[in-house]
């Protein structure tokens, strides 16, 4: 069986309230495809997630946000939900996370309101992507340009609008997360210096 990214290290940022579907299902397709799967949070031990309005199931935390270091990854996944991206990016750590993955030139793949993170982050300016609808003008008032369809990839950055995308995102996602990128993402990044 083919494992396209056999070496590679993923961590998937999340908090409760998240879509189980776009973290569950992603998470899988990248086990699948080889990869070891991280779940930073926040919290310690489990979030919770959510079947749209309804609630999930739990699922275990491997690393606390605050003891993770973006250089052990090799790529970063933004599920949606409402809540979770809408807590994390009010977070500094949370948004410094995501940014350190862009400054480092690695890949980022978000969904549904994921990319609410990217704004945060400073990562949409110029760039073309999607997202679930109603963040569209969030998008475009970061300079970003937003577009209608089930998945974009921007150089590294791949986003979907909403859970029945997931299909054409985790395939995107695998396909870009195999390959090695170096570019910073953002206008004027400076790739941080390790040690």
């Amino acid at each position: 069986m083919k494992t396209p990214l056999g070496t590679k290290h993923i961590a998937i940022l999340a908090t409760d309230g998240f879509e189980q579907s776009e973290l569950e299902q992603p998470m899988q397709a990248l086990e699948k495809a080889g990869a070891r799967v991280s779940i930073i949070s926040p919290q310690a031990d489990e979030i919770h997630g959510m079947h749209h309005d309804e609630k999930g199931d739990a699922f275990a935390t491997d690393i606390r946000l605050d003891l993770a270091d973006p250089s052990d990854f090799d790529a970063l996944v933004l599920p949606g939900g409402l809540a979770n991206p809408d807590t994390l990016r009010a977070m500094p750590e949370a948004v410094d996370f995501v940014r350190d993955f862009a400054l480092r030139g690695k890949p980022i793949a978000a969904i549904c309101h994921g990319p609410w993170l990217l704004i945060e982050a400073g990562l949409v300016d110029g760039r073309r992507l999607t997202s679930w609808p109603a963040i569209q003008t969030d998008i475009r008032n970061a300079g970003g340009e937003w577009v209608d369809e089930e998945v974009v990839v921007d150089h590294q950055l791949i986003t979907s609008r909403q859970p029945d995308d997931i299909p054409a995102f985790n395939g995107k996602m695998i396909e870009i997360f195999a390959k090695d990128f170096h570019a910073p993402l953002g206008t004027g990044a400076v790739p941080p210096q390790d040690g």
